[in-house]
């Protein structure tokens, strides 16, 4: 029997990376979902923070909250 080994390509459509985000106030919410085909090219995971700024918009909209604001967006898994 043959054991599948694991494709070392980058991620599809569908597939998400998972970031941990620092607020300015001190808190961190740890692996927060961004679709994989948004990253990688010139811009590397720079566009995260977007993703997870207007994920935070909709999440306060909801709560009556005001969004917290962004110290810095680090991949879950400790890749920069």
């Amino acid at each position: 029997m043959e054991v599948a080994k694991k494709s070392a390509k980058a991620p599809g459509k569908g597939e998400f990376v998972l970031f941990d985000v620092f607020y300015e106030d001190g808190t961190r919410r740890s692996n927060r979902r961004v679709p994989a085909e948004m990253l990688g090219g010139l811009d590397g995971d720079k566009p995260a923070r977007n993703v997870i700024e207007q994920q935070d918009r909709e999440i306060a909209e909801k709560s009556g909250q005001p969004p917290l604001r962004i110290k810095s967006v680090l991949r879950s898994d400790g890749k920069k």
